[in-house]
């Protein structure tokens, strides 16, 4: 991100979001304190504030109001800089911590260069409706999870077993295989998870429609084999706009499927994935490499690939493969969806023997 609109006015304001209050700290161009305060969060008190200000650079954590807030920071006319919270452990290592020293240590690191806080870029407004829709559905898909897991090890715990099952059909099949000295304690929850399910599938088809009718653009990669409406919708969702990232292959490491790295001298160590970007979406992409890799997962480039990484053997072949399938697919749909062309499973096999 570049300077912006600080460099016109050379003011820096830093705002600590709370839930009930913010702390605004405002720096002047000599890198002085001008001003420090406290302001509800709300979207009356914090327009009342910025407004009074002319256009500066306002730096702000990633949290639950920032969302809202830098949109409204743009709105007024002021550079909006969203810190990736990775990237401030100049304030979480202060000994000194609170919310009035991490208002203007946002504020100074900020003013020197925005950059070293990786910015981060919040989707529209109605993308984030659409995205609480998603993870609204994984809110409850997570909760019958639970709720099976606990049914099955309390069956388990007096010596009883129950039958395997789909979770979608737990509920219903497991009315009639309760041991009787349980079934005043478990059978509210199997009707609970029979009512989650139901819940579950209401989610389902409106993200179908949403598909169809809101983002039609999810066609070209539900084209992919194991890649359903719930997978495209997210992963439309995440990116916005495909064309914000130059390449396609940066798209895996923007969503944390790239290994990390701590090269040093002649070490070089094994690590495991960054783990950036949104958990649900590399969820779901990892589901779907699992289905690509699995016994019904079609003949297709990414499917050889993920083999011949399984093939190589070692410790952990399997979920490395894994991983690296998830990470093309990645970068395969955001071609997909740039280019619009039409999917070939096996494009890179027919040109090799071409």
């Amino acid at each position: 991100m570049g300077q912006g609109n600080a460099t016109k006015t050379g003011m820096t304001i830093g705002l600590d979001l709370g839930d009930r209050y913010t702390h605004v700290c405002v720096i002047d161009e000599d890198g002085a304190v001008a001003e420090r305060q406290r302001v509800l969060t709300r979207p009356a008190s914090l327009r009342r504030l910025l407004s009074s200000y002319p256009p500066s650079r306002v730096v702000l954590e990633v949290g639950a109001h920032s969302p809202w807030v830098s949109r409204l920071v743009s709105e007024l006319g002021h550079e909006a800089v969203v810190a990736n919270p990775r990237r401030l452990a100049v304030i979480y290592a202060n000994e000194s911590k609170n919310d009035v020293v991490d208002a203007e240590a946002l504020a100074r690191v900020g003013r020197v260069d925005a950059k070293l806080l990786r910015p981060i870029q919040h989707r529209s407004a109605a993308s984030q409706v659409d995205r609480t829709l998603l993870r609204s559905r994984a809110v409850l898909v997570r909760s019958r999870t639970a709720l099976v897991a606990h049914v099955r090890s309390s069956v388990k715990s007096i010596g009883a077993r129950l039958p395997r099952g789909s979770t979608a059909s737990f509920g219903r099949r497991m009315q009639g295989e309760l041991p009787d000295e349980l079934r005043e304690a478990l059978a509210p929850l199997l009707e609970l998870i029979q009512e989650l399910t139901r819940r579950i599938r209401v989610y389902e088809r409106t993200i179908e429609r949403r598909c169809a009718t809101t983002h039609p653009e999810t066609r070209q990669l539900t084209q992919v084999r194991g890649v359903g409406d719930l997978t495209a919708l997210a992963f439309v969702l995440c990116l916005e706009d495909p064309k914000r990232f130059p390449k396609s292959r940066v798209v895996g490491a923007y969503l944390g499927l790239r290994p990390r790295q701590r090269q040093s001298g002649e070490r070089d160590p094994r690590l495991g994935i960054t783990k950036a970007g949104d958990v649900e979406l590399r969820r779901l992409l990892v589901g779907s490499a699992h289905y690509i890799l699995g016994p019904f997962g079609p003949d297709s480039d990414l499917r050889r690939f993920g083999l011949r990484l399984i093939a190589r053997g070692g410790p952990g072949a399997k979920q490395r493969a894994v991983v690296a399938v998830a990470r093309k697919l990645a970068v395969l749909l955001h071609r997909l969806w740039i280019t619009g062309e039409v999917y070939e499973p096996l494009r890179q096999a027919h040109a090799a023997a071409a």
